[in-house]
């Protein structure tokens, strides 16, 4: 078992039972519902369903609880395409006692983490508890400013989250096979030679490896990752459909992609190759989509052998998560993850600035 980069131990995180007594206490609790929205509605309420459990344990034990949240982009100033209205209809079905704050996003200062800005928010309120895993790897300034005021700790789907990527982290079934597709931001390709330190084979697909095959900046990290190809431990598609830039209507199957065309799905080959090593698996952790560009075909084919693997599966993602509804196939995952770039940084660094801000102590 290959050494893997220290973080800290998931019952160090403090949790509500930790919190005083919150019967009548005020209790601000951030989660995150950045949902999609369609024509005024709610289109998928997981995030909003996987922190009822907190919820309801405040108000059960007579806690006044505020929830605050980010929705989209709005940059700092207030957007009518970002109000939280179908939001807070859906939370007031779920769990009808609790107040939902405006957009934090709406103020400039939640991104920057005004001190000012976290004044306002902890102002009346007794307790904070964060649980909202997709923004604790921001240093925002509702996840990491009212632990420095007000007792906090991890609610419900924190805490689950933390435990089961800590658990991939140390003590995965092996081998531990990681999928990641999606956008090929920085970030993402960054964390591949770290992801390496404790998964035995990282299998790329999608945008993120149509930019590391297509030539340009990023396909110099094809060099940095040599050893890794090598040794058969990182694995790319061996065919792609592609098309061309100037006629999308133009495709072809192909094992690389030339200047003025552009990736668009795994081909048929790589399909066959991903499930086998997916069957072989004793944890997958599957992240981002395999497709773009309007093609499905490699998609639903990784998420149909994620849901029929015998392995211990999480599935991480928006794109992901929402394949698997579409699809149906949720419900044979193991653990779907709301974290997305968060659960990709927490599994390279094995913590978050979110979760490092509730385990210090209350400054005086």
């Amino acid at each position: 078992m290959r050494e893997v980069r220290p973080g800290f131990a998931p019952d160090h995180l403090p949790q509500l039972e930790d919190l005083p007594p919150v019967g009548g206490q005020r209790v601000l609790v951030r989660c995150d519902f950045n949902v999609p929205i369609r024509r005024d509605r709610v289109i998928d309420d997981l995030r909003i369903r996987a922190a009822t459990p907190t919820l309801e344990w405040l108000v059960r034990r007579g806690a006044h609880v505020t929830v605050a949240t980010h929705l989209g982009r709005p940059g700092g100033r207030r957007d009518p395409r970002f109000e939280l209205g179908p939001v807070r209809d859906r939370l007031a079905e779920l769990v009808p006692q609790v107040e939902l704050m405006d957009n934090l996003r709406f103020h400039a200062g939640e991104e920057h983490n005004d001190a000012c800005f976290v004044e306002r928010l902890i102002e009346g309120q007794d307790l904070y508890v964060n649980d909202a895993f997709a923004t604790a790897h921001r240093e925002h300034a509702s996840v990491v400013g009212p632990p420095a005021h007000l007792p906090s700790a991890a609610g419900r789907l924190v805490s689950r989250e933390v435990a089961v990527l800590s658990a991939l982290r140390s003590k995965p079934r092996r081998p531990f096979v990681a999928v990641l597709g999606g956008d090929a931001d920085p970030e993402k390709l960054a964390g591949i030679r770290p992801l390496m330190e404790f998964a035995d084979t990282l299998v790329l697909g999608g945008a993120v490896a149509f930019s590391v095959m297509g030539g340009g900046r990023a396909a110099a990290r094809l060099d940095e990752w040599d050893d890794l190809i090598r040794s058969g431990r990182l694995i790319l598609p061996p065919d792609l459909v592609i098309g061309r830039v100037a006629d999308p209507a133009q495709t072809a199957v192909s094992a690389e992609i030339p200047e003025g065309w552009s990736g668009l799905d795994i081909g048929h080959r790589s399909v066959s190759r991903f499930s086998t090593i997916i069957d072989g698996a004793g944890t997958v952790f599957w992240d981002g989509a395999m497709s773009s560009g309007g093609y499905v075909s490699g998609t639903r084919a990784v998420a149909q052998a994620v849901a029929e693997a015998a392995a211990f599966t999480v599935a991480s993602g928006v794109d992901t998560l929402e394949a698997l509804s579409r699809l149906r196939l949720s419900a044979f995952v193991d653990h779907l993850s709301t974290g997305a770039a968060a659960s990709l940084s927490f599994l390279r660094d094995g913590d978050l600035p979110g979760l490092r801000a509730i385990r210090l102590p209350v400054r005086a």
